[in-house]
């Protein structure tokens, strides 16, 4: 599993789509700060840190269903960041590049998955 998850090319651009929320979200309306503000940076959150938490568990079994989990917040930031756009909350450009982002971390995501699955079992 490697010795840190720090190493981890997904953690890695997992924490700086984080950054990348809770920049974009800098200049969302004071009316949003409870609602897609706190929305979109708690599921921004969780996705390196679930990454983080799973690959400190120990088992394969524990990190692949900590992936997972750190898969659907993903896709929470990015319905949350559609949702941003259509309602013209944050400028577009910068939910644009969320998006691409979220995407580029799901790829990453689903690629470690699937590695974990084709390897024998320890």
């Amino acid at each position: 599993m490697g010795n840190s998850y720090r190493d981890l090319l997904v953690w890695q651009k997992a924490k700086a789509l984080a950054v990348s929320v809770y920049r974009a979200t800098e200049n969302f309306p004071k009316s949003e700060v409870f609602g897609l503000t706190a929305q979109l940076r708690r599921a921004a959150i969780s996705v390196p840190s679930n990454i983080a938490e799973g690959q400190g568990r120990g088992s394969k079994k524990e990190f692949a269903q900590f992936l997972c989990i750190a898969r659907g917040s993903l896709l929470e930031v990015m319905t949350q960041a559609e949702i941003a756009a259509e309602l013209g909350v944050g400028h577009a450009q910068s939910m644009h590049k969320l998006q691409a982002d979220c995407e580029e971390v799901l790829f990453l995501l689903n690629r470690l998955l699937r590695s974990m699955e084709s390897k024998p079992r320890n």
